[in-house]
């Protein structure tokens, strides 16, 4: 494409358009017309240059034109009550189910990592003496130790939102450094186990498992569920990256980039309810097994919430992207 031709083919169309965002006063019917034809037509012309003859200077100057055009066209939004009631009820729970193929094995293997750490650790008496001095291990483990007073060393309403702010801090690092293959997920998802199955293995060593899982079970079927699901999210951004399929790449990942974000305010809530359950009902005066029952209807609860609410919403065609109205416009073009 001979690009001089094509400038001086349509500048006048680009300055009549510049023209038009530019009147101060209300336009009228016949020019509001002509301004819409305008922006299309110009939104045509930059896929066309883009694609067959990239200029950066006069993409830049096409793609503010086609910016504020499109803006004076679709008017100015406020997001308002009904846009959260929307995110909660369709676009949250079906971007979490469109993910289920990602987060639900993530959440099997890592399930299984953290038993099997659990198991040989406990199994090992060398391996517990490489992560601490028996005395010290005895500090965590024995009646009233670290293990049992971590959940009771603050006052809960400070303790919840502590933890709330740790969980929601790695749930984001999870949606985010996915774009980077993956890698930093993994890392951050094996700490996570390792952590876990350590406190399986020495709190079993001591013949205490029992007391373990009825600290651990009542916020954490919840709180592991939020980062299996970040894990497998970010985990299906950095594939994205690698195979977009029939998308273009950038275009796949935009989407699913702004999926993920939204899904980090969506498991944010989620992990403020894991928050709330661990700093209120695990250190409670409750039986164990009524606290382990608090943690199972909530684990249900969402997991109903996902696979129902949002098994219905992804079968509507929601993805939890923004709207179609409130993305970018993308004109197919030839080359």
């Amino acid at each position: 494409m001979d690009l001089d031709v094509f400038v001086s083919t349509h500048r006048a169309e680009w300055d009549r358009l510049d023209t038009l965002l530019r009147r101060r006063r209300r336009l009228n019917g016949a020019e509001a017309d002509e301004l819409v034809v305008l922006y299309q037509r110009t939104a045509t012309h930059l896929s066309v240059i883009q694609s067959s003859a990239p200029d950066p200077q006069l993409t830049g100057r096409l793609s503010q034109l086609v910016a504020r055009a499109r803006s004076a066209v679709t008017g100015t939004r406020r997001a308002s009550w009904r846009d959260v009631t929307r995110f909660l009820a369709h676009g949250f729970p079906a971007a979490v189910y469109r993910s289920r193929h990602w987060w639900v094995p993530t959440a099997l293997i890592s399930t299984a990592v953290a038993a099997l750490l659990g198991w040989w650790i406990g199994t090992h008496p060398e391996v517990q003496a490489a992560i601490g001095a028996p005395a010290n291990l005895r500090t965590l483990t024995r009646p009233g130790g670290e293990y049992e007073t971590y959940y009771s060393s603050h006052p809960a309403a400070s303790f919840a939102a502590q933890v709330w702010t740790n969980n929601a801090q790695a749930t984001a690092l999870c949606l985010v450094l996915g774009i980077f293959l993956g890698l930093p997920v993994l890392y951050i998802l094996l700490e996570n186990m390792l952590n876990l199955g350590v406190g399986i293995g020495l709190m079993s060593s001591a013949g205490r498992l029992d007391t373990f899982l009825g600290l651990v079970l009542p916020h954490g079927l919840l709180e592991l569920t939020a980062v299996f699901v970040a894990a497998g999210t970010g985990l299906r951004l950095g594939w994205t990256l690698i195979d977009p399929g029939p998308r273009p790449r950038r275009t796949a990942l935009a989407e699913e980039g702004r999926a993920a974000l939204g899904m980090a305010i969506g498991l944010a809530l989620v992990l403020f309810v894991s928050g709330a359950i661990e700093g209120f009902v695990t250190p409670s005066g409750l039986p164990t097994w009524a606290r382990i029952g608090i943690g199972i209807v909530a684990e249900l609860a969402f997991l109903t919430y996902v696979f129902v609410l949002g098994g219905r919403a992804a079968r509507a065609g929601d993805t939890g992207d923004l709207a179609a109205a409130e993305r970018s416009a993308t004109v197919p073009t030839a080359a």
